[in-house]
């Protein structure tokens, strides 16, 4: 049995009891090299396989041939399918036939950020990912470009790296072509872990701000606003 586990953004408090329960079932972790860190912090005594960056296909090869024998959890942080490893797990399952596959969702970095900051998502919103490793760059920005026309709340992950260093601020000029500069927007960093810090600023701001790859950031819609300073859109509740 593999699951394809949801951690969250990387404490205890943060995992769904679903997830704790696969985990304590599995006789082998499996994942990111950072995200095997955090897991090993709550349970130290299990078996554990980590490979870095780019060696995806490689840490779920390993996942699924393991979990033909053995109960393995194969673990993302935040959710498993949003930007993890579910979908590819299914993708490769077909070379795998004697394995059975079981996604364990999680509390994805758009929803505990969002938490961090106030009520940035009451409404409807888009989650665009700015990392060009897998996504051409053209598409990236005709998302950016349709979300922001819309006027939805855009979430942005993987915002900002040491070989991306103005992709944040490339979407914030996209953006600015359909939004005012003082639409309220905040980022959170390091996401329910040690050195958890955020912010709440403006957008013409958040274009002159640095931030890395452990960032999401939020850019509010027209009526996105400041309540004792939170971010908070508004969803539209009057005499419903």
């Amino acid at each position: 049995m593999l699951y394809v586990v949801g951690i969250g953004p990387g404490n205890s408090e943060g995992m769904t009891i679903a997830a704790q329960e696969a985990v304590i079932r599995s006789e082998l972790i499996v994942g990111y090299t950072k995200y095997v860190e955090l897991v090993k912090e709550i349970f130290p005594d299990k078996e554990y396989a980590s490979t870095g960056m780019k060696h995806e296909r490689e840490r779920v090869g390993f996942a699924l041939k393991e979990a033909a024998n053995k109960t393995v959890s194969l673990v993302c942080s935040g959710d498993s399918q949003l930007y993890g490893m579910a979908g590819l797990a299914y993708e490769m399952s077909m070379n795998y036939p004697h394995t059975d596959i079981e996604v364990i969702a999680g509390v994805t970095a758009a929803f505990s950020g969002g938490a961090v900051l106030g009520s940035p998502l009451t409404h409807d919103f888009a989650v665009i990912s700015l990392s060009d490793l897998l996504t051409p760059m053209e598409k990236i920005q005709k998302r950016l470009e349709c979300a922001a026309d819309c006027d939805m709340v855009i979430v942005l992950y993987n915002p900002s790296s040491k070989t991306r260093a103005d992709h944040l601020k490339n979407a914030c000029d996209i953006i600015l072509r359909h939004r005012s500069g003082k639409t309220i927007c905040g980022y959170v960093r390091n996401i329910g872990r040690d050195g958890q810090e955020s912010r709440i600023l403006t957008l013409s701001q958040l274009r002159e701000t640095t931030v890395d790859m452990f960032t999401t950031v939020y850019i509010g819609n027209s009526e996105t606003m400041l309540i004792d300073g939170k971010m908070v859109t508004p969803r539209g509740y009057r005499n419903v």
